[in-house]
């Protein structure tokens, strides 16, 4: 499941990475019913927008009609669909100007809209992780405490079934709180969508036989427990509510340009009369290619109007677009793929998110997944070598097999040994003809005149042939560059800016030594070069001096001046004159500090280095010292007394991140724990964990348990990519 949740991200962004966008124009205008004897807009009336359709009877051409190279597709082509470009829509709205619209049709029909099924755990998550923007992981874990404690029925199910209890719980809220109109006259049953759906468990929902509002658990649940909590609540009753209903109406307008060009625009509308369940809650909806999460259509007003009706234009502009490439996938989709693929169960679902984020085969950008190259190899590697174990269907499937054998209607025995030693498709004869794998192939992505990405031990990098015999050049690919942002253009920027390869910047006049900037595994630096037979590489010979440059300084525009100011550090400062101590000015991996013996004490910014004076150095040595180089920074929030000990907890920003603190204990914030949304329950939480454990002894390190679900993929890839890897230059 891992796998394929992998490859789902990695195929989406290699749509991204293959997408052309085009561009389209059409025609937009702001429209009003005309006055009495076709004057001026009638004041009284609401303006509303519109779109031009047609021209000419032709459909003008949106977003819809081009494929992911950015031509139009053939079914466009064959409808004799117009692509309008920026001069012909400009030509049109020009002429548009003074021609006289008239309404050409009006389509009005009902419109219902249905409540949505209760919570399972896969539609909880996609939920929580839209409206709340909780992820999977921060979701069960809160849906755990708030079933723990009795405030929602077991959170782990893809049952859409309410018990009769429950259903009249639902029933009998909604009544009191919207009305007894809301509520329909019979109760709502949903079938599970959900492929070999266990119901063994009732959808989430609040417990008991009576539901508790969330007015009446505020004073027990706060912060993310209550939100949650809300969400829960709101789904389960709107789910035995009624429907929303209104009507939508079509709108179609007419006029003849300046150059004779019949064109008509198009305008809808939705009133909702009723909101049936939507008075208590509305199901989010995933971003569409458009970048919108919802229709621009709903709750538009349009005014009452008849065919034959005179329109009065009030703008008429020129409107362009560009097509958009396929969304990535957030938490939220790619859950639903899996599931509507039938892959995962609801127990998987979270820590198959997890895994592929802490090995390192996505990232997010916002709420989106993002791929890095580690992933590309591990699925180019799966794709070519072991085709079967990633193939979607093949993994749905396999869940099914197992699901029958939990069933007991196929024997495990058999199937396990039919599974690894089948001679058609087993896994032993596929891994016994594997032969040896070609890491570096495998580790090598194609990116476009010569250049090449290769996946190396320290990270990707970008590999272009050398000119007139000379060695490849190479540059490293920085960690935010999207894999769909490395275009060849943006290739050769990197191999010229970010080039691996030393870039000669003079000689040091002090030693006649030649001074480089390079890229080396912890950043930019700056070092001196040793020949081979020079008397510096004897035994005993002073090392060649290296520094990292400053955050503020580029490889590509560092000096030789700055160069030999970083290598001349540390830089005396000047002697305390109370201890006879020098204090030196330097820089760090955690930054500039000052030194004095053992004694450190941090700088405020690297500049300092070089300015600082000794009147200053002494002031800081005066201050008392602190623990850490951010103690003495101000807290990030005030949470309240800590219930164990009664001092004041709060939440700090440290060395390795935000921790919280009563003043004795610290606990490092968890990766789903938000700074901004942390409560003081969930901060003692983390306080109480860390007592528990005790003081760590010293001299001892106890190496961390694997979780279960981080074991389950160490299968094909580990030892393949692993011997890739060490393999792979860079």
């Amino acid at each position: 499941v891992q796998s394929v949740a992998t490859r789902l991200v990695v195929e989406r962004e290699r749509e991204r990475i293959a997408f052309r966008s085009a561009s389209y124009w059409d025609v937009v205008g702001t429209f009003a019913p005309a006055g009495p004897g076709g004057g001026g807009p009638d004041a009284t009336t609401g303006d509303f927008p519109a779109r031009m359709v047609t021209v000419e009877g032709a459909r003008v051409a949106s977003g819809r009609d081009f494929d992911d190279r950015g031509a139009l597709t053939p079914a466009a082509r064959g409808a004799g669909v117009v692509h309008l470009d920026e001069a012909a829509a400009s030509v049109l709205a020009e002429g548009l100007g003074t021609a006289a619209f008239a309404v050409r049709s009006v389509e009005e029909k009902p419109y219902t809209r249905r409540p949505a099924a209760p919570f399972t755990t896969s539609t909880l998550q996609q939920e929580a992780s839209r409206k709340l923007r909780f992820s999977s992981r921060q979701t069960m874990r809160l849906a755990q405490t708030l079933y723990e404690n009795g405030y929602i029925t077991y959170m782990r199910t893809d049952s859409t079934n309410l018990s009769d209890q429950a259903v009249t719980a639902a029933r009998r809220q909604a009544a009191e709180l919207y009305g007894p109109e809301y509520v329909p006259t019979r109760p709502r049953v949903y079938p599970s969508r959900t492929k070999n759906a266990q119901e063994a468990h009732e959808a989430i929902r609040p417990s008991g036989d009576a539901f508790r509002t969330p007015a009446q658990v505020s004073a027990q649940l706060r912060g993310d427990e209550f939100r949650l909590y809300e969400l829960i609540w709101k789904r389960t009753v709107a789910s035995q509510m009624a429907d929303a209903l209104g009507s939508t109406a079509t709108v179609r307008l007419g006029a003849t340009a300046a150059d004779g060009r019949d064109c008509e625009f198009s305008a809808s509308g939705t009133v909702i009369t009723f909101r049936g369940f939507l008075a208590a809650y509305e199901e989010g909806r995933d971003d569409d290619r458009t970048g919108r999460a919802g229709g621009d259509d709903e709750q538009r007003r349009l005014p009452a109007l008849a065919t034959g009706d005179p329109m009065a234009a009030r703008e008429l502009r020129a409107d362009g677009h560009e097509t958009s490439p396929p969304p990535r996938y957030t938490e939220a989709s790619l859950i639903k793929a899996l599931e509507d693929r039938g892959i995962g169960r609801p127990s998987t679902y979270e820590p198959t998110i997890r895994v592929i984020q802490d090995r390192g085969y996505v990232t997010t950008k916002g709420s989106a997944f993002v791929p890095t190259w580690l992933a590309f190899a591990v699925t180019r590697l799966l794709e070519e070598h072991f085709e079967r174990l990633v193939d979607y269907d093949f993994t749905a499937e396999m869940e099914e097999d197992l699901d029958r054998i939990a069933a007991g209607q196929e024997n495990r025995a058999h199937w396990l040994s039919r599974f690894y030693f089948d001679a058609d498709g087993g896994l032993k004869p596929l891994v016994d003809d594997l032969g040896e794998i070609d890491a570096r192939d495998i580790n090598t992505i194609e990116v476009g005149d010569g250049i090449v990405l290769r996946v190396g031990r320290y990270g990707p990098y970008l590999e272009a042939p050398g000119t007139e015999g000379q060695e490849p050049r190479r540059a490293s690919v920085p960690e935010e560059v999207a894999p769909d942002e490395l275009t060849v253009e943006k290739a050769r920027e990197l191999l010229q800016t970010n080039a691996d390869g030393d870039r000669e910047l003079g000689v040091d006049p002090d030693t006649g030594r030649t001074v480089v900037a390079r890229t080396g595994r912890f950043g930019p630096y700056v070092s001196e070069v040793v020949e081979e037979d020079g008397s510096s590489v004897r035994k005993g010979a002073p090392k060649p001096r290296t520094a990292s440059l400053f955050k503020t300084m580029r490889l590509s525009t560092v000096t030789l001046a700055d160069a030999l100011r970083l290598l001349s550090l540390p830089r005396l400062v000047g002697t305390d004159p109370a201890t006879g101590q020098e204090i030196t000015a330097q820089n760090g991996r955690y930054g500039p500090y000052l030194k004095k013996g053992t004694d450190s004490r941090s700088l405020a910014s690297e500049d300092q280095i070089f300015d600082i004076a000794l009147d200053e150095a002494l002031a800081i040595y005066a201050q008392p010292k602190q623990r850490g180089r951010a103690a003495a920074s101000a807290p990030l929030r005030e949470l309240g007394p800590d219930p164990a000990s009664g001092a004041p907890v709060v939440v700090k920003d440290g060395r390795f991140g935000p921790y919280v603190t009563d003043g004795v204990t610290n606990a490092t914030l968890r990766k789903d724990d938000v700074v901004g949304s942390i409560t003081l329950e969930r901060a003692a939480e983390l306080l109480a964990e860390k007592r528990s454990r005790g003081p760590a002894k010293r001299g001892s390190r106890t190496p961390a348990k694997k979780t279960a679900a981080a074991s389950t993929t160490r299968n094909t890839t580990r030892s393949a990519t692993g011997r890739a890897a060490k393999r792979t230059p860079g």
